[in-house]
C-alpha cells in the first residue's frame, strides 16, 4: 500500500512514516524542508515539499495514494496568535480532507486529540462526550473546531474518514512540554507541581501503532481514544521517583492558586513576555485540569494495546538520563 502523510517531521508523525515503512508499505511524507527530513529519506520515504496550508503543493503527491494519515498540527500551549492556530489546525485540515474528497482517496485516519473535550473534571469520558465550554487553550480551541466544524460535517457527508485521539504523549525525542518537565524533575529544577492535573499518558509508539490500526480496521465515520491509562501529574512523578531514585517535588500547588498566578501573569504579561511554563495559557491549562479519555473502544475495536506508564516511562527517563549523561 501506498501512503500520504503529513506530520512525518514531527514526533508522532515520524513514528507513524518509520512503522508503516516497516511494515513493508510505501510512504509519501509532506515536509517543508526536504533538507530538515533526511532521516525520513533515509529510512525509505519519499519525501514531497509542501505545507497543509497550500492546497495545490499536495494534489499532485496524493493522487492516486490507498490511503492518507493527517498527523500536522499547531502545538504550542501559551501562544499569541490565534491566527497561527487556526490556520494550520483549522484551514490546513480543511486543505487535505477536501483533497482526499476530490481525489477519491479510499480512506483517511486524522489526528484529533482528547484535548478536544477540554477539562473532563475528573470523569474518564468516551467518544459520545462532546464539550461546548470556553476551551483553556487556543491549541484545544483550534483542535475542536478541525474535529466538529470541519472533518464531523465530511463525515456525514460520505469521506471515508477515520479520527483518531490520542491523549498525553510521551517518549524519547519529545520536545514538548512534557519532557521539558521530566528533564526538570531529573534535574531537580521542577518548578511547580499541580494539584489535581491528571492526564491519560501513551507512549509514542502505541500512539502511532493505534494511528495504523485506526486504517487497517478502524471503521470510516469512527471515532477512537487511542490514549493510555490515567494518572495524575503526581502519581508520574512518583513512578519516575521509582525508577530513577530522584525524590519528587513534595510542594504542590492547588488549582485555586494556579488560576491566581494565571490571572496574575495575564496582567504581567501585557508588559513582559513571561517563559513559557508561567504563561497564563500553561498555568490555566495545569491548574487541576483533567484530560482523560476512555480506550475501551480502540481496544475492542482495533485491538489498541498501550503500554504500562511504568514500562514507558522507564525507557524514557533512561534515555533523558544518557542524553544528559547522568548514571542510570
Amino acid at each position: 500500500m501506498r501512503y500520504f502523510v503529513t506530520g512525518g517531521t514531527g514526533f508522532i508523525g515520524g513514528h507513524v512514516v518509520r512503522q508503516l515503512l516497516g511494515d513493508g508499505h510505501d510512504v509519501v511524507a509532506l515536509v517543508r524542508d526536504a533538507k530538515r527530513a533526511a532521516d525520513l529519506a533515509g529510512a525509505g520515504a519519499v519525501l514531497t515539499e509542501g505545507d497543509i496550508t497550500d492546497r495545490d503543493s499536495m494534489r499532485e503527491p496524493m493522487r492516486g495514494v490507498d490511503g492518507v494519515f493527517h498527523i500536522a498540527a499547531w502545538y504550542k500551549v501559551g501562544a499569541k496568535d490565534a491566527k497561527v492556530a487556526e490556520r494550520i489546525n483549522v484551514e490546513g485540515t480543511r486543505n487535505v480532507l477536501e483533497l482526499v474528497r476530490d481525489l477519491s482517496i479510499p480512506k483517511a485516519v486524522y489526528t484529533s486529540t482528547v484535548a478536544v473535550f477540554s477539562d473532563t473534571h475528573g470523569q474518564l469520558v468516551d467518544e459520545s462526550y462532546r464539550f461546548d465550554g470556553k476551551h483553556l487553550s487556543e491549541y484545544d480551541r483550534t483542535k475542536w473546531l478541525a474535529h466538529y466544524d470541519v472533518a464531523q460535517p465530511m463525515i456525514e457527508r460520505g469521506l471515508p474518514l477515520v479520527i483518531v485521539m490520542p491523549g498525553l504523549v510521551y517518549g524519547p525525542g519529545d520536545h514538548s512540554s512534557v519532557r521539558r518537565s521530566l528533564v526538570q524533575f531529573l534535574q531537580k529544577k521542577l518548578p511547580v507541581v499541580p494539584k489535581g492535573a491528571a492526564y491519560c499518558w501513551a507512549h509514542v509508539k502505541d500512539t502511532a501503532r493505534g494511528h495504523i490500526l485506526a486504517m487497517n480496521k478502524g471503521k470510516p465515520g469512527e471515532s477512537y481514544i487511542i490514549a493510555g491509562e490515567k494518572h495524575s501529574f503526581e502519581e508520574a512523578l512518583a513512578i519516575a521517583e521509582s525508577i530513577t531514585g530522584i525524590p519528587a517535588p513534595k510542594r504542590r500547588v492547588s488549582p485555586g492558586v494556579m488560576r491566581i498566578m494565571s490571572r496574575i501573569m495575564g496582567i504581567m504579561g501585557t508588559v513582559i513576555t513571561p517563559p513559557e511554563e508561567y504563561h497564563p495559557e500553561t498555568l490555566r491549562v495545569i491548574a487541576g485540569a483533567t484530560y482523560l479519555g476512555d480506550n475501551s473502544k480502540a481496544k475492542r475495536e482495533l485491538g489498541f494495546e498501550p503500554r504500562r506508564l511504568q514500562e514507558g516511562f522507564k525507557e524514557t527517563l533512561h534515555h533523558e538520563m544518557k542524553q544528559l549523561n547522568m548514571p542510570i
